[in-house]
C-alpha cells in the first residue's frame, strides 16, 4: 500500500486498532483467543497475519486485495463489490504475502512497478484492460508457482527440530512440540 517495505509495524499496529476496536466482528471465535492477546500478538514482528489482516487493510486503506494462494490456485478478493477504486494483488505462498507488481518498463527497477489498478467502483469491475490482464497474468504465474510446487503446504510439509532432532508433520505438530518442549527451531527435511 505504501509502496515500501519498511512501514510493517504501522500496518501491524492497524490491525491491532481494527481488533479492539470490533468485539462483535473480531471476537474470540474468529480471532482463536482474546482480542488484547490477539492485539499483541498480531504486533509481535515474528508473527505473520492472513485473512483477518487482509480484509483489515482493504477496509482501511479502501482498496481491493485480491490474494492469490500457490497451493490452491484460488484467488480471494477483499473488498470486492464494496465500491472501491482500486485494486492491489498479493500472491501467498503458504508461508508468506508478497506484492505482486505490473513492471512498466523492463529493468526499470520497483521505482516504477504500478502496484494499484482502477477498478470501476460503481460496478466492481476493470475500468480498462489493464486490471484483466493483470488479473490474468497473476493466475498465469500462479499456475507455474503450482506446478513447480513453489509452495509451502503447512499442513503436510516435514520439518525436524533443530534441537532434540525428532521429526514432526504439519505446522500443528510443530506448535505443539514447541508448547510442550520450548524448542523453536524447525528445519524442513
Amino acid at each position: 500500500m505504501y509502496q515500501t517495505r519498511s512501514r510493517a509495524q504501522e500496518l501491524r499496529k492497524v490491525a491491532a486498532n481494527a481488533v479492539l476496536a470490533d468485539p462483535y466482528e473480531f471476537n474470540e471465535a474468529v480471532l482463536g483467543k482474546e482480542r488484547s492477546a490477539y492485539a499483541t500478538w498480531i504486533q509481535n514482528p515474528t508473527s505473520w497475519g492472513g485473512a483477518i489482516e487482509l480484509s483489515i487493510f482493504s477496509r482501511h486503506f479502501k482498496k481491493e486485495i485480491a490474494a492469490f494462494d500457490v497451493q490452491t490456485k484460488r484467488v480471494d478478493v477483499y473488498g470486492e463489490g464494496i465500491g472501491y477504486g482500486e485494486r492491489v494483488m498479493l500472491v501467498y505462498d503458504g508461508l508468506h504475502y508478497d506484492a505482486l507488481a505490473v513492471a512498466m518498463s523492463d529493468g526499470g527497477g520497483e521505482g516504477g512497478d504500478m502496484t494499484r489498478l482502477k477498478v470501476d467502483s460503481n460496478t466492481g469491475t476493470s475500468s480498462d484492460v489493464v486490471l484483466d490482464v493483470a488479473m490474468g497474468a497473476a493466475g498465469t504465474l500462479v499456475e507455474r508457482f503450482h506446478v513447480h510446487r513453489q509452495f509451502t503446504d503447512t499442513t503436510n510439509f516435514t520439518l525436524r527440530c533443530s534441537v532434540c532432532k525428532v521429526g514432526l508433520i504439519g505446522e500443528k505438530e510443530a506448535v505443539e512440540h514447541a508448547n510442550k518442549t520450548s524448542h523453536a527451531n524447525f528445519e524442513e527435511y
